[in-house]
């Protein structure tokens, strides 16, 4: 993803999104070229504050040789038990074993990265535990793909609230509608609604 092709595209498109982009700093984003590891930590990292699911994801690798990311065949090889041990939810312990499956068998390709947004999430939803925001995700932080927009995201949807000064959340198809002129970097614009949550921002 070119972001600098990026910014100056939803500058020009969006007057008020330059606003924001020149209030806050420049997003990095960088490929992470391990998938397993990639969708791993996302399920241990989902509905967990950032410093409890740190806490359980080193845990998590230090069942395994140091200094080593575990391969899905050592993560199958572990029990459930053993999953569970280091705080892990049974339900995640049980899609962290799919997930090892689907790699390990050939179920998500190596060569993910070449195929199209909609494809991914089509092959990443067939693993029982990753829904579409995983798989969302995943395009965005993990194969750095320049044009997702995670409707479904409570944080961008406050995001969209804000930036359009509702008064209630949007709906997806007016997210989507008024999301139009952010093609092909809706990305971008995504890490910018985020932004403006956290603030502080005032118009």
């Amino acid at each position: 993803m070119n972001i600098d092709k990026g910014l100056k595209h939803l500058k020009q498109a969006d007057e008020k999104m330059g606003r924001l982009i020149a209030e806050f700093e420049k997003p990095e984003f960088k490929k992470d070229l391990n998938y397993f590891e990639a969708l791993v930590r996302a399920i241990v990292y989902q509905q967990l504050s950032g410093k409890a699911a740190a806490t359980i994801y080193k845990r998590f690798k230090n069942l395994f040789i140091k200094n080593k990311y575990p391969s899905p065949i050592m993560v199958m090889e572990r029990s459930h038990e053993e999953l569970r041990s280091v705080g892990l939810s049974n339900q995640k312990a049980s899609y962290i074993h799919n997930i090892a499956n689907a790699f390990y068998t050939g179920a998500i390709p190596k060569d993910i990265n070449t195929i199209g947004d909609k494809e991914v999430i089509e092959c990443l939803t067939t693993i029982k535990g990753v829904g579409p925001w995983t798989a969302e995700m995943f395009l965005m932080f993990t194969l750095n793909r320049p044009d997702v927009f995670p409707v479904t995201d409570l944080g961008i949807q406050k995001g969209f609230q804000l930036f359009f000064q509702l008064d209630k959340l949007p709906r997806p198809d007016q997210m989507i509608k008024n999301a139009e002129p952010w093609r092909p970097y809706r990305t971008l614009a995504s890490w910018y609604l985020w932004r403006l949550v956290e603030g502080p921002f005032e118009w």
